[in-house]
């Protein structure tokens, strides 16, 4: 794997926050992207939920799938469950992890970060599985 892209509807919280996983667990030479097919913001509860395992993703914004070098991506993940996922027309490996939106969820505070909690810890488990065995050891908390 030389170039991963995450992909979601509105590179808001589930792509924004494999993002900042594999960033931090995949080997350097990865280069990694997250993208939408209808880009919004990156949600606050996707920021909190990474900054408690020490991961900073306050610094990203929103992206559209046109804007990723499809040349450079060799692996596609997407992240979809119940919504209609982006295309990604780059010759590439495919994957799909559909994971629960986090961002639908209704409740308290309390109650929507622990919807994000689910889905970083998820997706940190997902990308593990991504990596040789001997480097995959030691989870982000």
């Amino acid at each position: 794997m030389k170039g991963v892209l995450f992909l979601c509807v509105a590179n808001s919280a589930r792509s924004q926050m494999a993002q900042g996983i594999a960033r931090r667990i995949l080997p350097a030479e990865v280069k990694v992207w997250s993208a939408g097919s209808k880009p919004t913001s990156v949600r606050p509860e996707a920021i909190a939920a990474l900054m408690e395992v020490g991961i900073d993703i306050s610094h990203h914004h929103a992206k559209s799938v046109a804007d990723i070098p499809a040349t450079e991506v060799d692996t596609v993940i997407t992240l979809c469950g119940e919504e209609e996922c982006p295309l990604f027309f780059g010759n590439a490996t495919r994957l799909h992890w559909g994971l629960p939106d986090p961002a639908a969820v209704n409740g308290s505070n309390e109650e929507r970060l622990n919807a994000f909690r689910a889905v970083r810890d998820e997706l940190e488990n997902r990308i593990r599985t991504l990596i040789p065995e001997p480097a995959a050891s030691g989870a982000l908390s």
